[in-house]
């Protein structure tokens, strides 16, 4: 299987290219004795590391076009052998952290047989198949969700086919003709929604809304499953003095006067309250003429979210 035979940008193309990086690096890496020049194979060994972008293509674009047309067999078997490598170079990084380079060097050897094997079974079985198995549209449905992951590469492949180009959705300014609103939907300035759906957004956020409009009247509060603060429909109309207790009642007025004078755009504040950490906010809510139509309180539990740590990129329910 040649590179050469596919177009600029192919998915496949793009495999063979990291598989030559591959084979590269690790002949240099076994030619670099750590002990003697560490510092070029720590630097091989980081840009043999980049595979993780490559296995996160296969496991993530690759196999599951390839799930959709009955084929579980590299989602099943080629990912435990991904998990394996990745072991390995876990290992290697500890050995290298604890300056023990003569295990590095023999792991990373180690290393080297399982990605040469892991090649020999994509280009004789797993590429094949795959190119038998999927359309050239699945192909560049493909290309598209790969720029979501990345590559081995110093700089991106070519779009596929080079006409079919991503558009991140920042720079979409298509106006689309063939969709089809409900007929009862308003138009807002971006989108169209009813107000059954408005309704359901503003219930669904986790976290709560009033707005005040320019004459200190409540004229809008969300109604979520679970309020931070208690409200009620008697709020509707009532002025914002009377909404708050006397002890913080003082401070609103001084951030409503600051935000009608264009003094201030934004104020904030964080609290214990009933054991939760509570986060409220006030915008000054203006229009296109920067005049002043009232202020947006929103107030959130951030609880949970202070004791976040590290990251979660897996889907915490599968």
């Amino acid at each position: 299987m040649d590179k050469n035979q596919f177009k600029s940008g192919h998915p496949v193309q793009t495999y063979l290219i990291e598989e030559e990086i591959i084979i590269s690096l690790l002949e240099e890496l076994n030619n670099t004795n750590a002990n003697e020049e560490f510092q070029k194979f720590y630097n091989l060994f980081n840009q043999l590391a980049t595979v993780e972008r490559r296995f996160e293509r296969k496991e993530n674009q690759l196999f599951p076009f390839l799930e959709q047309k009955g084929w579980t067999g590299p989602s099943r078997n080629m990912w435990s052998f991904h998990d394996t490598i990745r072991e390995i170079f876990r290992i290697i990084r500890k050995n290298i952290d604890e300056k023990d380079l003569d295990s590095a060097m023999e792991n990373t050897e180690y290393a080297g047989q399982n990605l040469r094997n892991l090649i020999a079974v994509e280009k004789t079985v797993l590429f094949p198949n795959a190119l038998d198995i999927l359309t050239e549209d699945e192909w560049i449905k493909m290309r598209e969700g790969e720029d979501e992951i990345g590559w081995m590469l110093s700089k991106p492949p070519a779009k596929y086919p080079e006409d079919n180009q991503y558009v991140h959705p920042s720079e979409d300014t298509v106006v689309r003709t063939d969709v089809v609103f409900d007929e009862n939907a308003s138009h807002f300035d971006e989108g169209y929604m009813t107000i059954e759906q408005v309704n359901l957004l503003f219930r669904t956020l986790p976290l709560d809304l009033t707005y005040v409009d320019e004459n200190d009247r409540v004229i809008f509060y969300n109604r979520g499953e679970e309020r931070v603060f208690p409200r009620s429909a008697g709020i509707i109309g009532r002025e914002v003095k009377f909404c708050h207790p006397p002890k913080s009642v003082d401070t609103v007025l001084k951030i409503v006067e600051a935000f009608r004078k264009g003094e201030q755009n934004e104020a904030s504040f964080w609290f214990n309250y009933k054991e939760k950490l509570i986060y409220v906010r006030y915008f000054a809510v203006r229009d296109a003429q920067k005049n002043y139509r009232g202020v947006i309180e929103m107030s959130q539990d951030i609880s949970e979210t202070k004791k976040i740590e590290g990251e979660r990129r897996l889907l915490e329910w599968e």
